[in-house]
């Protein structure tokens, strides 16, 4: 079993008890250090304003100036309040959002890579053995005395194949409990062999089964027609007799049935008149480790692979068919972005504030409606292109701020600056050219405001207001 995806380390997750109890629990204490200096700065002016009040009336009306003063500061603190609240809980909101999201992208990575991962089918080349007597000296000690003795001893040898026709029909059918490819093999293969050797006629037709599988099912060896048994049950040699220069044909035949990749390998034998022809009757295969096939024809959802070598060849690594899953492409790209969506908010809110009146309401509701946009994209992009999901996202996100302004002319600076500071700089996050579409984004919102200001439009009628 493989471990469980991990998010983003570092980065609060308001998902995890532990993180959320602390951000309330520091939440609470700012608020209430905000509370009480916003009030003993209240009282020591009101309590100051009303001693000076009795004594010193000119002193009086220097204290009603700064009253007055502190009934602005108040105002801006309510304001810069609202923005740090929203803020802080969009901060932990995109962090929350960004670990979620970087958790199911390794979750889906690990899902497609576990299913095609798993052991394989390998097809090991059959082998031709024969044994030979070879000659041998030592020395050993008789009487306290040195004897060199000759002797004789077995030693296996190997005929090379002169001739392979494999046949290889490959389904594919999915294993619900690993969440896995399983591979069906029909596996039909002629082998032909010629006895150059003079004095040779024993051998012995070592061909195995298929490593990896999960079931095997009809395996037969035929010999020109007739089968041939084996000696020892789970022993896949065959004897045989050949003439010196005799030849003689074999048939291996099998179903298998196990992992998700199968390959035929050599074991360092030299290919001479090679043929294999593997049809994978699914869509997604492709030739494994490189060895690329001579043809490969395509009819439906089938595939053919053709090798064929005609002199000898060697070949180190095992080649043949494996499951080929499209890309996860542009991993981590939506966790970054929401990671800097909170200098996003605060860059169009300034924006805004540059661009019309805002109101405490408006600044809640551009905040509000900003977020529930991000929160609606993070999981559109999971069913659909990230692109396209905030394409349709920033038609509902202008409409919305089209009601930020009592005017028309309001209504127009309001989609603007929600263009530059927000609709643009979120794509450029999203596209490969981040850094052209950020820039572009940045000399819109300075063309904006040049504008803006050359030619008036932050003077407002009183109604318009």
């Amino acid at each position: 079993m493989s471990e469980p995806a991990q998010g983003i380390p570092g980065i609060p997750d308001l998902t995890h008890p532990t993180e959320l109890l602390q951000f309330g629990t520091h939440t609470l204490k700012a608020s209430l250090l905000l509370v009480f200096l916003v009030i003993a700065l209240g009282v020591a002016i009101a309590l100051i304003n009303f001693s000076l009040r009795r004594n010193q009336p000119e002193e009086a009306i220097f204290i009603d100036e700064w009253a007055i003063r502190y009934s602005q500061i108040l105002r801006g603190l309510q304001h810069l309040f609202l923005l740090l609240v929203l803020l802080v809980a969009g901060f932990f909101l995109c962090s929350t959002l960004s670990n979620r999201y970087h958790h199911w992208e390794q979750a889906k990575v690990a899902q497609v890579a576990e299913s095609v991962a798993g052991d394989r089918l390998e097809q090991v080349a059959p082998q031709v053995r024969y044994v030979v007597k070879v000659p041998y000296t030592y020395t050993t000690q008789v009487n306290n005395k040195l004897v060199k003795v000759n002797e004789t001893r077995e030693e296996n040898r190997y005929l090379t194949l002169a001739g392979s026709q494999i046949q290889v029909k490959i389904d594919q059918t999915p294993d619900v409990q690993n969440r896995r490819a399983v591979y069906r093999v029909d596996y039909a293969a002629d082998y032909k062999v010629v006895n150059q050797l003079r004095d040779i006629n024993s051998f012995f037709l070592e061909a195995p089964p298929p490593n990896g599988y999960s079931l095997l099912a009809g395996y037969k060896v035929e010999q020109s027609g007739t089968r041939l048994q084996q000696i020892n049950p789970g022993d896949y040699g065959f004897p045989f007799r050949l003439q010196p220069g005799e030849e003689t044909n074999f048939r291996l035949t099998y179903q298998a049935q196990g992992g998700s990749r199968w390959v035929y390998s050599a074991e360092g034998q030299l290919l001479k008149n090679f043929r294999l022809v593997a049809t994978a009757n699914f869509s997604g295969a492709d030739f494994a480790s490189g060895i690329v096939p001579n043809e490969i024809s395509g009819e439906g959802q089938s595939t053919r692979f053709t090798w064929t070598f005609d002199d000898n060849v060697a070949v180190k690594n095992p080649f043949g068919i494996f499951t080929n899953t499209n890309p996860i492409r542009h991993t981590g790209i939506l966790p970054r972005l929401l990671l800097l969506v909170p200098a996003l908010f605060l860059w169009w809110m300034l924006l805004l504030y540059l661009s019309l009146p805002m109101s405490l309401k408006n600044i809640a509701v551009a905040g509000g409606i900003f977020f529930a946009c991000l929160l609606a994209f993070t999981y559109m992009s999971r069913v659909m292109n990230p692109q396209l999901a905030w394409t349709l996202i920033s038609l509902i996100l202008l409409i919305l701020t089209w009601g930020l302004g009592s005017t028309r002319r309001a209504s127009l600076a309001a989609v603007i600056c929600t263009i530059a500071g927000a609709v643009l700089p979120v794509f450029g996050l999203l596209v490969p050219y981040s850094g052209l579409t950020l820039s572009l984004a940045g000399l819109l919102s300075a063309i904006w405001l040049a504008v803006r200001h050359w030619y008036g439009w932050h003077r407002l009628q009183p109604q318009d207001r």
